[in-house]
């Protein structure tokens, strides 16, 4: 089988067109496109590329055969925390630990940058990502005895860098009463992230 190469790159980069088209299929595939304003490409393009560049983020994809196969990156939400995202593994190419070298990429690289924790999320009908990030670590902040889809969003976090194996204390989020609860919830936090993110971006632009 040909050899894989790791990659840093751009949502802006052909390269990438793969990984965030095939994102914007998988996830109205299982959602549905009207599961959210402008469906998966609005999410896609909630934020813009130089969130994933040095030192506040970075994209990271894995190429094979000169074709891109599977990718992820992360973006900074303060000195301590990273959220990774955009993970993805091209359908034929799954089942073979390509989301696992992704997710060490990501974390070393963030470590790297100096980052000692990774935040991330996946949606209540990824039962396969759930499990990956629970075999690498990650601890959940919900309740997995609970229905999935009264959280919507489902959290994770891990300590990377130069705090690594250390536990997170980060308090479990309670399920939502309803489904339209758990809608209205996620909607706010990830409104409050943007609006951390954006301030953070801009901080340090203006610093350039």
């Amino acid at each position: 089988m040909t050899e894989i190469a790791i990659i840093q790159s751009s949502p802006l980069a052909p390269e990438a067109e793969p990984l965030l088209e095939g994102l914007i299929l998988e996830y109205d595939g299982r959602y549905g496109a009207a599961s959210r304003p402008g469906g998966a490409r609005a999410e896609i393009g909630r934020y813009p590329a130089h969130a994933f560049s040095p030192p506040l983020g970075n994209f990271l994809l894995i190429r094979r055969g000169g074709e891109t196969v599977a990718g992820g990156a992360f973006m900074s939400h303060d000195d301590e925390t990273v959220e990774i995202k955009r993970i993805w593994t091209r359908d034929d190419q799954r089942r073979q630990g390509l989301a696992r070298k992704v997710m060490q990429a990501l974390e070393e690289n963030a470590a790297a940058l100096g980052y000692t924790r990774a935040y991330l999320t996946t949606g209540f009908r990824q039962p396969e990502a759930v499990g990956l990030y629970i075999a690498i670590g990650y601890r959940p902040l919900f309740d997995v005895t609970a229905d999935p889809a009264f959280y919507r969003s489902l959290p994770f976090e891990k300590y990377i860098g130069a705090r690594a194996g250390e536990t997170g204390s980060t308090p479990v989020l309670p399920p939502a009463a309803s489904f339209d609860e758990a809608t209205a919830r996620t909607s706010a936090i990830k409104a409050a992230q943007a609006e951390k993110i954006a301030a953070r971006l801009a901080l340090h632009r203006a610093a350039e």
